[in-house]
């Protein structure tokens, strides 16, 4: 008999069919993905809109800050409570420099061109930038976010001197992977400009399915950023996740990243 259920469940993980997708073992807490949602460069509709929405449907996230950001400054009481609902504030670098050098960079100003920076400028700022989060969330684990996704000063990754501050790095590459595809200095997410309701929880589903870990990257929600994704768009989003916990893990970056680097070994940490 335990050979014959044995047969039968190789059997659905060959045909791929929807027995597969509900047997299959998971990484992710024993649920069929993680999804992590993540808010990029300190607005204040992160606080108005996301924050509040968020914590309605008792869902957690990452929320990217520019240390930098006048919206940092100004509402330092409302970061500190959002870190206090158990949302991540993440790393985005002190001045959010990009690469002007690249085409279509005509946006970045000659003080935050990371392709006039040294890689230890670079560095020291994004370690200020952790300083500046530590005082506001109490907090020394957390997880950073390649600002215009550039990862590279000449030739050279700057991250590579940073592995020891973070758990790991969010970078703009779309893509879905299992806990051991996943890579850490520069993890998957797909970027929301505009997508329907219909788009983002399709994108769920396909997570589901395979297994995978999926990663939103918002910047504007209801406005705020050219960037951006609908009020509408985004609350049937986090009514799907909300309604269907028992089967995807959310989280913020930092917990997802801990628990895939914890379960890897030692050399491949």
């Amino acid at each position: 008999m335990k050979l014959t259920r044995t047969l039968c469940y190789a059997a659905a993980l060959l045909l791929g069919g929807p027995a597969a997708y509900a047997q299959a073992p998971s990484g992710w807490n024993n649920k069929q993905c993680a999804v992590v949602l993540t808010y990029d460069d300190a607005i204040d509709v992160d606080l108005d809109n996301v924050v509040p929405a968020l914590d309605s449907a008792r869902l957690r996230g990452t929320f990217y800050l520019i240390g930098s950001s006048p919206v940092v400054a100004h509402r330092l009481g409302e970061w500190r409570q959002a870190a206090r609902h158990g949302h991540e504030l993440g790393n985005h670098a002190l001045m959010h420099p990009c690469d002007g050098s690249l085409p279509g960079r005509g946006f970045v100003t000659p003080d935050n061109d990371l392709s006039k920076y040294t890689v230890s400028r670079a560095v020291s700022e994004i370690r200020a930038n952790n300083t500046l989060l530590n005082a506001i969330d109490g907090k020394t684990a957390r997880t950073f976010a390649y600002p215009c996704g550039d990862r590279q000063i000449g030739g050279v990754n700057f991250y590579e001197q940073l592995r020891q501050d973070f758990v790991a790095a969010r970078g703009i590459t779309p893509g879905m992977q299992t806990a051991a595809q996943v890579d850490l200095d520069n993890i998957d997410c797909y970027m929301i400009n505009g997508q329907s309701g219909e788009y983002l929880i399709g994108l769920v589903k396909q997570a589901r399915q395979s297994h995978t870990l999926l990663v939103f990257l918002f910047h504007g929600v209801g406005g705020g950023h050219g960037l951006n994704v609908s009020l509408p768009a985004h609350r049937q989003l986090l009514r799907y996740l909300q309604a269907n916990q028992k089967d995807i893990w959310v989280a913020p970056m930092v917990e997802v990243a801990e628990k895939i680097k914890a379960a890897r070994p030692p050399a491949a940490k």
